[in-house]
């Protein structure tokens, strides 16, 4: 059975990080009145496995008994947190990246636990999160808990990063909306990093004005936002515009949100560039839940 366009997906692989978000997929989906859909991919076994007498068969049986042990243990996680939801378990024969790219044609959002790898080795986030958050047909979420918490936390604002461009546009979108659901303030932040700007008006030997470039900022940050209070007159909203690169002023405030929504793409439009360079670093740095807006994707009806 499909994946219905309203289900939350989450990605399950045994690890400690993926039970994370499955918890939090289950409590969302109870808040939002959604469905919840654990799903484990098997991998596809190489052709020429070594050492195991062409006995292929039973390394199928055992990859899907190991599979559906792992889906169980997810179903029990759900119940811990939101007994009365009753999660779709689905058991996929292929790669987990091909897996959640299908799944993610028909659902609201993908949600995934981090790569559980040393801290040193975060900002290579691993390849399903990357394929997922570069090509997902839906909204994706990375759950990351605060430093030293099991959880990921259920405070705070959201926080969602506006740059002017269509992807911001989307994170706009979903930014109201996750707000909007959890009773969460919204902060909205345009970062504008002058280094660059300084180093071509030196060149040209003229003067910067940064208080004109400052002032733009703010109406540019106000344009986006018009008309979105107005669709979600619950939500209040923090407009914060600072100088400096982006993934700094988002990273820099996650320590104190709940969620934080970015684009999927940033100002250079690269099609060689799958995924802006904001996105990749506080995908793999913001210790806080993380909602990659995919281009074209609108939050599912209320």
């Amino acid at each position: 059975m499909a994946s219905s366009a309203t289900d939350l997906v989450v990605g399950v692989d045994g690890s400690a990080a993926a039970l994370t978000a499955v918890r939090w997929a289950a409590r969302a989906a109870v808040a939002r009145r959604r469905g919840l859909r654990l799903v484990h991919a098997t991998e596809e076994l190489p052709v020429a496995y070594p050492h195991t007498g062409g006995n292929f068969e039973e390394l199928y049986e055992l990859a899907g008994a190991r599979g559906q042990r792992l889906l169980e243990a997810a179903r029990a996680a759900v119940a811990e947190v939101a007994p009365e939801l009753t999660p779709e378990v689905v058991l996929r024969p292929e790669q987990p990246a091909e897996g959640l790219l299908a799944e993610s044609g028909a659902a609201a959002m993908i949600v995934l636990g981090p790569p559980e790898q040393p801290m040193a080795a975060r900002v290579l986030l691993g390849s399903v999160s990357l394929a997922l958050a570069a090509h997902a047909e839906c909204p994706v979420a990375l759950i990351r808990p605060h430093v030293a918490e099991d959880e990921a936390p259920a405070e705070g604002p959201v926080i969602v990063g506006v740059d002017g461009t269509p992807a911001s546009e989307d994170a706009i979108a979903v930014a109201f909306d996750e707000a909007s659901w959890r009773g969460a303030p919204l902060v909205a932040v345009h970062a504008w990093h002058d280094t660059f700007l300084a180093g071509l008006f030196e060149e040209g030997r003229r003067s910067m004005d940064g208080d004109a470039i400052e002032q733009s900022a703010h109406e540019l940050l106000d344009e986006r936002l018009a008309g979105w209070q107005e669709q979600y007159p619950d939500v209040h909203v923090e407009r914060l515009v600072q100088r400096g690169r982006p993934a700094q002023a988002l990273l820099d405030l996650a320590d104190r949100a709940q969620l934080l929504v970015v684009g999927s793409r940033g100002r250079s439009g690269l099609a060689a560039l799958a995924l802006g360079s904001t996105s990749q670093a506080v995908l793999s740095y913001a210790l806080c839940p993380v909602v990659v807006a995919r281009g074209g994707t609108r939050p599912a009806a209320k």
